[in-house]
């Protein structure tokens, strides 16, 4: 079909050679020529609609009267189709009334030419007007059937300069949908919307909108969207300024501090099916993850991800297992390693027992102090989540964050005696290191002193390092950075250090040794 397209246009085009040489050849007056090509031309895409394999091009070019020739050259239409086309108002994702009607397309050539001078309502128009219109071409299907749309596309001020940015919409409450919202620019500073998602039930209408602050934040709709068809998962929304009518350019959008909402239906709102940051609060790419641990015999555990945002600030989202469906624990961020204990220093939302998640937005510290995600990757400090607001003193899962995160380095020494087990030093990325005592096949009651002794159990020495007793799990933590005599010792130098641990059944009786091990060079 392509081949007889071509050769179809070389046939008209030989034709109208001819004719203008016998027009020439039988004219004997010397007629004052007709306009010309100029050089000057501006060509805007014509873009595929609703899966009608027809594509192409619309060409503005100026003649030498200042006036302008048109000329449509589609690729896919087939012989015998006769396709209207207009220039309608405002852009395609507005929509509008035609301005200027252009010459049907033969579709066993794919073109049409037209010369333009002025509107359909009679207003003069040149082709300096036409390129900077505030408006889009339409390729019907026929005139019997204007309604199915071939090709369309932004002509003028209207056209896309090709910058843009995209965001990701997650799924929500389980809807299976996602995807993603991406803004265009135009020449004229407005931006085009393009929300499209995967997952929509065919049947579904899904309202949209651009919110302010972050999702995790919440916030009151800026900017309406239109609603997403669930056939195609698609929305285009040309947008200028906010539902209040306040002027929004795309330079303003790519840093707003918003985000956008895909909802269930019109009339369930209150379901959010997809959502997503922009602008300032989008994320760069850079994480930080760090474990939660079971505590108490909670079943809990999980972990808690650090994001950055586009603006320095810090996306906290802590996802456990193990939750109850009815729970609501507290979380919070701690100064200090877990194994030292401190005060809170950021409050966490609730992690919601059904979902094991938590979403919270940093800033700042609870007491105001600016902090950033470089801050928090740094940041001296541990998560606890707690069992209720009314049990704030039970801890279901904790783990240390920022410099007193682990680095995945560990060794690990037996520990013998009445107690057995191991005692595992772990690397923290500030150098520092996390000793836990782990032992068992004992009757443990109450606390029982350990220390970190020099020597070894064949040449034994005095206390170097005062550890956390090993309580009634058979469990001690204790960070480690400085020797009791406030020397500083490293991870690396603890683990060529001339030593090792002792436990005592109690303060009152240290002479008696529960559980013994040789650590570091004596290892």
């Amino acid at each position: 079909m392509k081949y007889i397209n071509v050769t179809l246009r070389w046939a008209t085009m030989v034709l109208m050679i001819i004719s203008i040489f016998t027009i020439s050849a039988c004219n004997d007056d010397d007629d004052p020529p007709g306009p010309t090509l100029n050089g000057n031309n501006t060509v805007y895409s014509l873009f595929e609609v609703g899966n009608s394999g027809i594509s192409g091009t619309v060409t503005f070019a100026e003649l030498s009267d200042g006036n302008t020739r048109i000329v449509v050259d589609l690729d896919g239409t087939s012989a015998g189709g006769m396709h209207p086309s207009h220039i309608h108002l405002n852009t395609a994702a507005e929509g509008g009334g035609i301005a200027i009607s252009l010459e049907e397309i033969d579709g066993s050539l794919g073109t049409s030419t037209t010369d333009v001078e002025e509107t359909d309502s009679g207003t003069p128009i040149t082709y300096n007007e036409l390129i900077a219109f505030d408006g889009y071409v339409n390729v019907h299907e026929s005139n019997e059937n204007l309604a199915t749309l071939l090709a369309q596309g932004d002509i003028g001020q209207n056209v896309l300069t090709g910058d843009s940015e995209t965001y990701t919409l997650d799924e929500r409450n389980d809807s299976g949908v996602s995807g993603s919202v991406r803004f265009w620019e135009r020449l004229n500073g407005e931006t085009l919307v393009v929300v499209e998602l995967t997952g929509t039930p065919a049947d579904g209408d899904h309202p949209a909108h651009i919110h302010a602050n972050t999702a995790a934040e919440g916030g009151g709709i800026v900017v309406s969207l239109e609603n997403i068809d669930g056939s195609t998962g698609l929305s285009r929304t040309n947008v200028t300024q906010t539902d209040e009518g306040t002027a929004l350019s795309y330079d303003d959008l790519i840093v707003f501090d918003g985000y956008v909402n895909v909802h269930l239906s019109p009339s369930e709102l209150g379901t959010t099916v997809a959502q997503g940051d922009i602008g300032q609060n989008a994320f760069t790419g850079n994480s930080e993850t760090y474990d939660l641990e079971e505590r108490s015999g909670s079943g809990v555990s999980g972990s808690v991800h650090f994001r950055e945002r586009l603006n320095g600030e810090t996306l906290v989202v802590v996802e456990l297992t193990g939750t109850p469906a009815d729970g609501d624990h507290p979380a919070h961020i701690h100064a200090n390693t877990a194994a030292e204990g401190g005060g809170i220093v950021v409050s966490l939302e609730n992690i919601d027992g059904s979902t094991g998640l938590s979403r919270t937005n940093i800033t700042q510290t609870d007491d105001g102090t600016a902090l950033t995600y470089a801050d928090l990757i740094d940041f001296d400090g541990y998560v606890n989540v707690h069992l209720s607001p009314s049990e704030l003193g039970t801890t279901v899962a904790q783990g240390d964050i920022g410099q007193n995160a682990l680095t995945g380095e560990s060794v690990s020494y037996a520990m013998g005696g009445s107690a057995t087990g191991t005692a595992v030093f772990y690397e923290r990325n500030n150098g520092e290191t996390l000793v836990v005592l782990s032992l068992a096949d004992y009757a443990f009651t109450g606390d029982h002193p350990s220390h970190i002794h020099a020597g070894s159990i064949a040449s034994p020495g005095s206390i170097a390092i005062s550890l956390s007793a090993v309580n009634a799990e058979g469990i001690s933590r204790t960070s480690v950075s400085a020797l009791d005599d406030e020397t500083a010792i490293s991870y690396e130098e603890l683990l060529v250090y001339d030593g090792y641990i002792n436990v005592h059944l109690s303060e009152a009786d240290l002479a008696t040794l529960i559980s013994q091990g040789d650590i570091g060079s004596n290892g």
